[in-house]
């Protein structure tokens, strides 16, 4: 299904590895870990082609794991879209973004998870 301004309107979960390195070069020490999660959000509206993204506590957690300024380079994360039931909401689906359960990063692109 694709809504009037083209996006799709299925409900998908998918594997990202999201370089955070390249994203937070140039950014001053005290405000890393901020921008870090400013990113993973925008990164996710991009991929899911969502304004409202939301963020995982684990995941928060694992971008403040080392402090404010060392966060980490690399992260896997998983983005699902989501079917909004708040009846006032502005859009009718949203994104959730958290942690994924391996770390490895090395040949790993994007995957696209089979929902059970």
């Amino acid at each position: 299904m694709v809504d009037k301004k083209g996006r799709s309107r299925e409900i998908v979960t998918r594997e990202y590895t999201i370089h955070l390195h390249k994203r937070l070069s140039g950014v001053s020490f005290k405000k890393k870990a901020p921008r870090a999660v400013k990113e993973i959000k925008k990164f996710a509206q991009k991929a899911m082609k969502t304004s409202d993204v939301r963020i995982d506590v684990k995941l928060n957690k694992a971008v403040w794991s080392r402090g404010i300024k060392s966060v980490p380079t690399r992260l896997r994360i998983q983005i699902q879209r989501r079917r909004n039931d708040d009846e006032d909401a502005k859009e009718d689906m949203y994104s959730y973004v958290t942690v994924a359960d391996d770390q490895t990063f090395k040949g790993k692109g994007t995957t696209k998870i089979e929902e059970s």
